[in-house]
């Protein structure tokens, strides 16, 4: 039997493949999430830093008011933004974000990156991003990412999120906080891809029961669209889809190089978000468990590792970088 969820350490199931919601507009969100349900996917990745939460939720609401899913069907990820850290900010921050969701609780909370910013009051009409409310500078804040874990297990204890992680941690961060965790690390959320294989990272997180979804799969795919600063990398990587390597061993298993990259991981046991407005690009992101790439084919793929991570603030604010990954 093919396995198609990951059981997480502290108890709860979370599926294996499932649906990003970066970069989804607001505007079409809801009919993106419920046609999305439509096509059978139960993983829904979103965020603060998204900005679309409130609208994600109602096409999941939309969804089990039909019938087509029940609550506990669905698994919802979201994450706390930088300018939350804090031990008087992060808990009615997830509590306002659960509250946009409207789905009774999260079932997985991460913190976003392990670096806390300056407070911005999310009444401001202006999203906050990386930037400080003058738009232009970055400005951290002295929160340690002990205060903001403790925060989270509060989530845990009110019932507010079933399970708790982290996104952008590395090795020794993660190391540091299973010495002082009362709720286990249940996720690590990384950039994975060919260009990026972090097998160390990954090995230590899988060690020690965390588990690891990816994001950005396809590689410089997802950055090409984004503002100048954001794709300059992606604009000097190949394309993934376009490898003649991949290519090949998509036409071998009778499959598309997407598919081949997402089999890629989760036959590694690494969940994957991808996204898509395509109904047959939804159908085949979501059938990744049906094939077996061979030994050889798992490292020619890994093969092409150099390194060459497309999310860095360490590279894409030059003017205030934030060498989180250094």
């Amino acid at each position: 039997m093919v396995q198609s969820t990951y059981k997480l350490a502290s108890g709860h199931e979370m599926p294996l493949v499932g649906f990003g919601l970066w970069k989804v507009p607001k505007e079409t969100a809801a009919d993106t999430v419920y046609n999305a349900i439509k096509a059978g996917y139960r993983l829904f990745d979103g965020a603060y830093d998204y900005q679309n939460e409130k609208e994600a939720g109602e096409g999941v609401r939309r969804a089990i008011s039909e019938g087509l899913v029940k609550r506990e069907d669905i698994f919802i990820t979201t994450k706390l933004w930088n300018n939350y850290h804090s031990k008087e900010h992060a808990v009615p921050m997830a509590k306002s974000q659960n509250e946009a969701w409207g789905l009774g609780y999260i079932d997985l909370f991460l913190i976003h990156f392990p670096c806390a910013l300056e407070y911005i009051d999310p009444e401001v009409k202006r999203y906050p991003a990386w930037w400080a409310e003058d738009g232009t500078s970055v400005k951290p804040a002295n929160v340690p990412i002990q205060e903001t874990w403790k925060e989270l297990e509060k989530l845990v204890d009110e019932g507010i999120a079933r399970s708790i992680g982290v996104s952008n941690f590395q090795a020794q961060m993660l190391y540091d906080l299973n010495t002082y965790a009362r709720h286990p690390i249940s996720s690590l959320q990384i950039e994975h891809h060919p260009y990026l294989v972090q097998p160390n990272l990954i090995a230590m997180a899988q060690t020690h029961n965390i588990a690891v979804t990816a994001y950005s799969t396809f590689g410089p795919q997802s950055f090409l669209e984004l503002p100048p600063q954001f794709r300059k990398r992606a604009e000097s990587a190949g394309p993934l889809f376009e490898n003649e390597k991949i290519k090949s061993i998509a036409s071998k298993h009778n499959v598309t190089p997407a598919q081949v990259l997402l089999r890629w991981c989760t036959q590694r046991n690494i969940a994957v978000i991808p996204k898509s407005n395509s109904p047959n690009r939804l159908a085949q992101n979501l059938d990744v468990l049906g094939f077996d790439l061979t030994n050889e084919e798992l490292e020619t793929i890994a093969s092409f590792d150099i390194g060459l991570r497309f999310n860095d603030p360490g590279f894409y604010l030059p003017n205030h970088p934030l060498h989180i990954f250094a």
